[in-house]
């Protein structure tokens, strides 16, 4: 059978920005440009099709090879991105002004036609790659590449972001030590990654943290006290305390700070209850430090800059290959394609017996349990 032919394709980002967005937009240019395609960038997600008069190209942005020169180490996204605006959820008012949810899917795949865009490749994370399968199911050929720097996506051994977000997490927990020690204080570090704690871990372990609480996990605050307490009879009169924004204590729920129509929930104030209750149960003076959204930005490693240019050549040769509904993970040596359906089914949590938890609790970090 022969392959569909490939005249134009899209590209777009969705969900959270992430260090790598842009080294994946030029590789996909590129690549493509090279077997003769046009490349066009969709603004923000998908509101370049649903609202191209919001913007003065239209909505799509054509990405030659010279559009994209340069854009490999910058942070951010130049097609620009958005957590909002699901099509299959979108946020609509009716006639009476109640906001309900509505599929608007199908207006999408006329935009896609009218355009004459024969291909799209999805970048973002588990909501915007579960969108894209279902695109993939209505008939559009569709290929995912795995981003999030909360590397919770399945079937891919890490996605790009991640390296990066730790990295710079693992250096902010390390320049807390000092004033920490300075002053005999206790230091929390409030970090992102949603209902997966490899962030938190990963940081944790390398910055050398006292005490780690992730979703995987549940703790008991008693314990993390108790942890503090000890370290003031051997004289170290300070602790590093991190906390994956998702955390709960045993018994209790994720934090949950807003929930909007058409958007995931937003998560956080994990780190302010855990200080407060530190400082009530042991008497220390107790800060908290919430990295947030620092570390979405900034210029992607070495790491993630090469995994995200493989992951864009990588998608561009999966539509050459006639492949369709499929998202390209990094499975050492090789990227490999893996559907959507699998790579979207499951969260990807921390396991409890993985080697980084286990080399904690064998260097005396605690987990609250």
């Amino acid at each position: 059978m022969s392959k569909p032919k490939i005249k134009r394709i899209a590209i777009n980002t969705g969900g959270g920005d992430a260090p790598g967005l842009n080294a994946v937009i030029r590789a996909v240019a590129v690549s493509a440009e090279k077997r003769g395609w046009e490349v066009y960038g969709i603004r923000d997600g998908y509101n370049g099709l649903f609202l191209p008069e919001r913007y003065p190209d239209g909505g799509l942005i054509r990405l030659t090879h010279d559009k994209v020169r340069g854009i490999t180490h910058l942070g951010g996204t130049i097609l620009g991105t958005t957590n909002k605006g699901n099509p299959l959820k979108y946020p609509t008012k009716d006639r009476k002004g109640n906001w309900f949810e509505k599929d608007r899917s199908d207006e999408i795949l006329r935009a896609f036609k009218k355009a004459k865009i024969d291909a799209l490749v999805a970048v973002g994370g588990d909501g915007s790659l579960s969108i894209a399968n279902e695109f993939a199911k209505k008939g559009l050929r569709v290929i995912g590449v795995p981003k999030t720097i909360d590397n919770d996506l399945d079937k891919t051994v890490i996605t790009f972001g991640f390296d990066t977000a730790v990295s710079f997490a693992t250096d902010c927990i390390g320049r807390l030590h000092s004033t920490a020690q300075a002053h005999q204080r206790v230091m929390v570090v409030e970090v992102m990654g949603r209902y997966a704690g490899w962030i938190a871990l990963n940081s944790g372990v390398s910055g050398t943290a006292d005490v780690i609480l992730i979703p995987e996990i549940p703790y008991d605050i008693a314990k993390v006290a108790e942890k503090i307490k000890s370290r003031d009879r051997e004289h170290r009169y300070f602790s590093i305390v991190v906390v994956a924004e998702g955390a709960k204590p045993k018994g209790g729920k994720t934090s949950i700070i807003e929930k909007e129509l058409g958007r995931a929930e937003r998560i956080g104030g994990a780190g302010d209850s855990v200080a407060h209750q530190i400082q009530e149960m042991t008497g220390k003076e107790t800060r908290v430090v919430v990295l947030g959204h620092l570390l979405r930005g900034g210029t992607p490693t070495t790491f993630d800059r090469l995994i995200s240019l493989r992951f864009g050549a990588a998608a561009v040769r999966a539509l050459e290959e006639g492949k369709s509904g499929v998202m390209v993970a990094l499975d050492p040596p090789t990227v490999r394609y893996v559907p959507l359906a699998e790579a979207t089914n499951r969260m990807k949590t921390v396991p409890l017996d993985c080697d980084t938890v286990v080399t904690a609790r064998d260097l005396g970090i605690s987990f609250g349990d």
